[in-house]
């Protein structure tokens, strides 16, 4: 009998070792990585754009965007800030807001969009807080003040 519970408590010991290395396993990758890779960031951002699309307080703001180099550069932008290996070399986030005058309710829109992309998605809340703590700078780039 002390055998059968020894082998049970060894055979516990192991599966939560192996538990405890695959979760550290997880906080030494990337954010990119976290995310899914390619595939991850371009199915964040194709179901950001659905919500968007959705949502009557910024839809209108994308009317005339071309929504597939929209969708291409931020893409590439996500990748770049997460340390996914990519070179993001368009304008910067100053410039390609400049002029529109956003609003931080509208900002505030876009980051409830990502989030809720974020859940539809079932990316880990630890993963969307590291992503947003990266996006949250561009506030003061984006909103008009």
């Amino acid at each position: 009998m002390f055998s059968a519970i020894r082998t049970v408590s060894i055979g516990m010991i192991a599966t939560l070792l192996l538990l405890g290395c695959s979760s550290l396993q997880g906080q030494n990758q990337t954010l990119y990585k976290q995310l899914g890779g390619q595939d991850g960031v371009s199915a964040l951002t194709r179901q950001l754009l659905i919500n968007m699309a959705a949502d009557n307080r910024i839809a209108p703001r994308f009317r005339g965007v071309n929504i597939g180099k929209f969708k291409t550069g931020l893409d590439t932008y996500l990748c770049s800030i997460t340390d996914g290996g990519c070179v993001y070399g368009g304008d910067s986030i100053k410039t390609i807001h400049s002029g529109y005058n956003y609003t931080a309710t509208e900002f505030n829109a876009l980051v409830e969009n990502l989030m809720q992309a974020m859940e539809t998605l079932q990316i880990p809340t630890a993963t969307q807080n590291k992503l947003l703590a990266k996006l949250a700078p561009s506030y003061q780039d984006v909103v008009y003040q």
